[in-house]
């Protein structure tokens, strides 16, 4: 049953850790957002033309099918802030469009006060404003499962990445 496991919290919730620690012990796809900008702009910082993004996760949500299918990787997760619930619902309906059957949704919501905190250590900061206004837009409408996921884990404080790893695997890769 190919698996999209969507990525949801704003910059510093712990997504990138949670997704590198996955990669090591899953085999696993990443298709991220940032990393699709530094493709195709240079700079994972320089937005650019959303088409040609969308079109660029389109391509490597596709591929991803043809690998889950083929064995050669479990899942694939989506890496991206999704703070809108537009845009959860048009990555979830492409997904199944492409072939995804399962939609698992991995909120990780810790205090926005250590989300800034952790946004000041990186390397690439977002502003605070910027983290506020995602913030405050994932909080007006937070992820449902109406929005077509198959299972929601909502994270609110961040426990051990160990402790996190477990749960997921004992929740959503329990098959």
């Amino acid at each position: 049953m190919p698996t999209l496991v969507v990525m949801i919290g704003i910059p510093g919730s712990g997504k990138s850790t949670l997704i590198q620690r996955w990669s090591e012990t899953q085999h696993c796809l990443v298709i991220s957002t940032d990393q699709i900008r530094a493709q195709l702009f240079g700079d994972e910082a320089i937005q650019g033309d959303w088409l040609l993004i969308w079109r660029e996760v389109q391509r490597q949500f596709r591929d991803a099918i043809a690998q889950i299918q083929t064995r050669t990787a479990d899942f694939a997760i989506y890496d991206a802030t999704n703070t809108r619930r537009r845009n959860r619902r048009a990555v979830i309906a492409l997904a199944r469009a492409v072939g995804f059957t399962e939609m698992i949704g991995v909120w990780l919501d810790p205090p926005l006060e250590l989300c800034v905190q952790r946004n000041q250590a990186r390397f690439r900061q977002v502003p605070d404003e910027v983290l506020q206004k995602m913030y405050r837009q994932l909080w007006s409408c937070p992820p449902r499962l109406h929005e077509g996921l198959d299972l929601l884990l909502h994270y609110g404080t961040t426990p051990d990445l160990e402790d996190l790893l477990k749960q997921f695997e004992q929740q959503a890769l329990a098959k």
